[in-house]
């Protein structure tokens, strides 16, 4: 990236020296001296105010001029004198500076016919028609360059007074109207009145922009229906987004256990099917008293909210557009609305930097040390001692071994999922292992975000949940597995038994802090309070709650607010929590041979293996028809997550942490049209289909709608 080397700076122990071929060995010494002189830290270096000032330009070198000569050259419509650099022969390409002349602009005519030396022409320049004497020499079919004074600068556009922004509408001035006068015309079914501005004259069209205007119904018809886990974001008439539960079909339309349990009194008992309704979404609220000045908690998912509004503009309307489009169209999108957060380069970046030994302590000192505004700024980041310059390389080296650190378990602040170890959970004890976790999962937070800014992938996949709370995603009893698998498996064996009562358990939850064993009560009194039959669903709520949240509820907090520095939280709105993971992690390079070559087979599919025509046409759509995107999605679905262990498919590890192939079971179409997932045996159960087609047709929209570890049926 050529801007740095042009740009001033007050870094410490930076200079600039003069540019030529003889000094770089100096220049290369002195930059290292330079760097090894300079603290682990993040520096703001100020923008170059002469850098919009100047402009450059390519110039061929005329033939017969020789080093030392000058020549003239035309550059931003102004003629220049350029003295040829040694070195440089005819017919090379030199860059020359140019002064922005913001007084004039130049433009190029065509002298028409008949036109001679000394006469007059008319040219239209910017909607302004000027006449142009001819210069002497000059004839019909010549072109001459003309000076215009400049238009003034464009101001940047007034805020609209309609969180849904403007309507650009196009009009032609009316005949009679002079510059300056109002004139009435109808736009959008009302009767507005528009200025006619200067220089425009009647016939002319000009451009004026109206507020979009929304009735309650509108609004509250904005939708954002992901199809996966049965849940979709409505728009209220305040712009905030909260989410409503939809039943599939035939299920005779959205409700919650408590309402079920209202309708059918004599049915009041929780079970499997109602349990998968409770659902719980992350909310971050200010708290002048709370640490940190906010709290997080979890609340029933239809009593959370979330605002629309960035920069004071609701993206509801382009957020229900994009919801439903294929990832790499979403992406197209969201990259361009974080582009207009930021900072240009013009107006100063950051220096980063760190000791490679000793990089992940000064890798948080250097994101922590840096301004929330300036986290959108351009990072160049240095190896101490180390000449590199950062022209993105050293960039994704930096995010890579950054990350790969901090969520290193030996560090204690992350440890691996309870089903599988390509994922990380936020560690509930890193408090004891280190007195300034909290810092360190805002930096987490702020590398995420800034990693996301400017697309670079990060070394490590999270547990779902925490995709989910980034998104404020209803999180589910069911991603208990993730964290811990017997805990989540002993509270669904309560959902069989006739009376729960006979199993003595109270409002408590049993964890294992540093080798010593605590219970910790659910709410107060819990340790007094035994759960029944009625009290169940409440009982199974809480732990939900508490092990996923409550208990690492600052970590996740501050990891929130770190990330949010970043990236404002609407704008995620568009993502599901497994494209989330794609964005941070990247599509993976999966090995389709080695995925085959590595996979077991049980049911019908046992004797024949890949050689079962079902089998054949499931690997035939993967390796020939599927996309890297949908392979992702696919193994996002079969194993929780879209990462590939190092080592290959014959490493995929399971819920024990034993290996665990990759497993293709049969099961009837009676049972399941749809293939299922099971993550904690990195197992699909694939329905014996009559065709390739059926197969790809109901193979795709398994990936697309449900989420991993969910049947479908």
């Amino acid at each position: 990236m050529g801007n740095e080397s042009s740009s001033s700076s007050n870094y410490p122990g930076e200079r600039r020296t003069a540019a030529s071929s003889a000094s770089a060995p100096q220049q290369s010494t002195q930059r290292s001296a330079q760097q090894s002189s300079v603290p682990p830290g993040a520096y703001s270096v100020p923008g170059n105010p002469n850098r919009r000032a100047n402009q450059q330009f390519y110039v061929t070198v005329p033939r017969g001029v020789r080093p030392g000569h000058e020549f003239p050259v035309l550059a931003g419509g102004h003629q220049l004198m350029v003295r040829c650099p040694a070195g440089v022969r005819t017919g090379d390409r030199i860059v020359v500076s140019a002064p922005n002349r913001r007084g004039t602009e130049a433009y190029m005519a065509t002298v028409p016919p008949g036109i001679g030396p000394g006469d007059q022409f008319p040219v239209l320049v910017n909607n302004q028609q000027m006449m142009v004497t001819c210069p002497p020499g000059v004839g019909p079919g010549m072109q001459v360059r003309i000076m215009v004074p400049s238009q003034p600068q464009r101001q940047a556009p007034q805020p609209s007074s309609s969180p849904f922004g403007d309507t650009m509408y196009e009009v032609v001035v009316p005949q009679g109207v002079r510059p300056g006068q109002p004139f009435a015309l109808i736009a959008n079914g009302q009767r507005v009145m528009v200025t006619c501005p200067q220089r425009a004259a009647p016939g002319q069209k000009i451009q004026f922009r109206l507020p979009i205007q929304m009735s309650n119904e509108e609004i509250q018809s904005i939708k954002l229906n992901y199809e996966k886990e049965g849940w979709t974001r409505c728009l209220t008439t305040e712009l905030n987004f909260v989410w409503l539960r939809q039943e599939k079909a035939g299920a005779g339309g959205a409700s919650t256990p408590a309402q079920d349990a209202a309708a059918d009194p004599e049915n009041s008992r929780i079970t499997r099917d109602k349990i998968e309704k409770v659902a719980f979404v992350r909310q971050l609220k200010p708290n002048p008293s709370a640490p940190g000045g906010f709290e997080v908690a979890l609340v029933p998912a239809q009593e959370a909210t979330m605002s629309t509004l960035v920069n004071g503009r609701s993206l509801a309307q382009d957020l229900a557009r994009h919801v439903s489009a294929p990832f790499a169209t979403k992406e197209t999108w969201f990259r361009g609305q974080v582009a207009n957060l930021l900072v240009p380069w013009e107006e100063g970046h950051m220096r980063v930097n760190v000791r490679r030994e000793n990089l992940l302590v000064d890798a948080m000192e250097a994101f922590e040390s840096i301004k929330k505004e300036d986290m959108r700024k351009t990072f160049r980041f240095e190896f101490q001692n180390e000449p590199g310059i950062d022209a993105g390389g050293v960039a994704r080296e930096f995010f890579q071994l950054t990350s790969e650190a901090l969520f290193n378990p030996d560090h204690a602040l992350f440890s691996y999922s309870a089903i599988n170890q390509m994922c990380m959970q936020v560690n509930p004890m890193s408090g004891f292992c280190n007195e300034e976790h909290l810092r360190y999962f805002h930096f987490c937070g702020r590398l995420l975000g800034k990693a996301l800014l400017d697309r670079q992938i990060v070394n490590a996949h999270l547990v779902q949940n925490l995709y989910k709370m980034l998104l404020a995603w209803p999180v589910l009893v069911s991603d208990l597995e993730s964290l811990d698998a017997d805990v989540h498996q002993n509270l669904m064996k309560l959902l069989d038994l006739e009376d729960v009562s006979v199993v003595d358990l109270d409002f408590t939850a049993s964890v294992n802090a540093m080798g010593e064993h605590k219970e910790e009560e659910l709410k107060p009194g819990g340790a007094n309070c035994t759960v029944t039959n009625d009290n169940l669903e409440e009982y199974l709520s809480l732990q939900c709650k508490y092990r996923l949240l409550t208990r690492v509820s600052e970590q996740v907090k501050h990891m929130l607010l770190g990330f949010y520095d970043v990236i404002e939280e609407p704008l995620l709105s568009v993502f599901d929590f497994q494209e989330l993971e794609l964005l941070l992690c990247g599509l993976p390079d999966i090995d389709v041979s080695d995925w085959k070559q590595n996979s077991e087979y049980t049911g019908e599919y046992d004797k024949k293996g890949a050689s079962h025509k079902v089998c054949k046409w499931f690997w035939e759509v993967i390796e020939e028809e599927f996309n890297v995107e949908q392979r992702a999605r696919l193994l996002q679905f079969t194993t929780g997550t879209s990462g590939v262990p190092a080592s290959g498919f014959a490493m995929l590890q399971g819920n024990d942490g034993n290996i665990r192939k990759f497993t293709v079971n049969s099961i009837t179409k009676s049972s399941s049209i749809f293939p299922r997932a099971h993550t904690c045996f990195n197992r699909i159960d694939l329905p014996l289909y009559d065709n390739k087609k059926e197969l790809k047709k109901y193979l795709t929209l398994a990936i697309q709608m449900e989420c991993t570890g969910f049947d479908i049926d």
